[in-house]
């Protein structure tokens, strides 16, 4: 997750779900299928791909200005991703998905979108988009290994079976360079007509804690760390509505969602835009962000020190099961 000091206005929305209908038949197929969740696959794929980021050579940064960076929120000559996109190519590819590498130049830095779709069997034209980024620094175990393990384990989930909607994975390249893969992928699917985004990005850190969760202006929040945040904009609101009421019924996780205002790019909602959802909200598309908020709870957030002993396996499969249900019931399926 890319780091910022912008103050936050966010409006908690906690209580407005509560009245949304969502049918009892389309609860239980969400959380038959989020049942399928292995925790133990998803901690197997978070130590696989850290030891990956260790196992890698750094990005070249002798193009950074290092008398205007801040290298202790953005330590750049420690960012790695080769060997987590091989990672997830290969992984993909073992599931039985065609995998697609959007690969871009750039005046800098190329970047590598991987990209594993299930076709829609009713209305393929129709897409839900669930995305994490894989470039990360240090080890990078919260941001973003426990993001990228659950995209894997997600797209496992849907293998094989049919869905009435496309089903798309993506992992982002470059996120930590200021959401680059993500931007260039909205810009190469301008016309795209998305029903629901989501976005891992730090989703396995979890502290109950009184006082490890640092407050966010405008959002009144506990001081524990033990519940999953998901943000919005205004074109978002109904996922995150519907997202709320799935997981109000189906009590994988407590979750906190949390409304920006209009598109999310106002002057005082700069954190809100933090991660690869951003380029979908100033597209026009809906997006949800899901996070545990990173440095705001997180002390090993961009240090070396983010690794996998600091997860919580419970909460990484909470949150991986709940955004499971969500897929389901927005891509409708899975299909008999």
């Amino acid at each position: 997750m890319r780091a910022l000091s912008t103050t936050l206005l966010l409006l908690a929305v906690s209580a407005c779900t509560s009245a949304l209908p969502i049918e009892e038949a389309a609860i239980t197929q969400a959380g038959d299928f989020a049942a399928g969740v292995e925790k133990s696959r998803l901690v197997s794929d978070v130590d696989s791909l850290v030891a990956a980021h260790l196992e890698d050579t750094p990005i070249d940064c002798s193009n950074f200005d290092f008398d205007t960076l801040d290298t202790e929120i953005h330590p750049v000559c420690h960012i790695t991703r080769e060997k987590a996109r091989q990672l997830i190519q290969r992984r993909f590819e073992e599931l039985g998905y065609t995998v697609i590498a959007q690969d871009v130049e750039g005046p800098t830095f190329p970047t590598t979108n991987v990209i594993a779709e299930l076709r829609g069997t009713e209305r393929p034209e129709e897409v839900v988009v669930v995305g994490a980024h894989y470039d990360a620094f240090f080890s990078g175990a919260d941001d973003n290994s426990s993001g990228v393990a659950a995209m894997l384990e997600l797209a496992r989930l849907a293998a094989g079976k049919r869905f009435a909607r496309t089903v798309r994975f993506v992992g982002f390249d470059l996120e930590e360079l200021g959401l680059v893969g993500s931007t260039r992928y909205v810009r190469s699917h301008p016309d795209e007509e998305l029903v629901a985004t989501i976005v891992f990005d730090c989703i396995g850190y979890r502290d109950p804690r009184p006082g490890a969760q640092q407050g966010l202006p405008g959002f009144p929040i506990p001081n524990t760390g033990d519940f999953i945040a998901v943000i919005a904009n205004e074109q978002s609101r109904p996922r995150l509505e519907e997202l709320h009421a799935l997981g109000s019924q189906l009590e994988f996780v407590p979750l906190r969602g949390a409304l920006a205002p209009i598109d999310g790019s106002g002057p005082f909602s700069g954190n809100l835009m933090r991660s690869d959802h951003a380029p979908f909200w100033l597209a026009g598309h809906s997006a949800l962000f899901v996070t545990d908020t990173a440095n705001f709870r997180n002390p090993h957030y961009h240090r070396d020190t983010d690794v996998p002993s600091t997860l919580d396996p419970d909460f990484l499969a909470g949150v991986t099961r709940l955004s499971a249900a969500g897929l389901a019931y927005w891509a409708e399926g899975p299909q008999q």
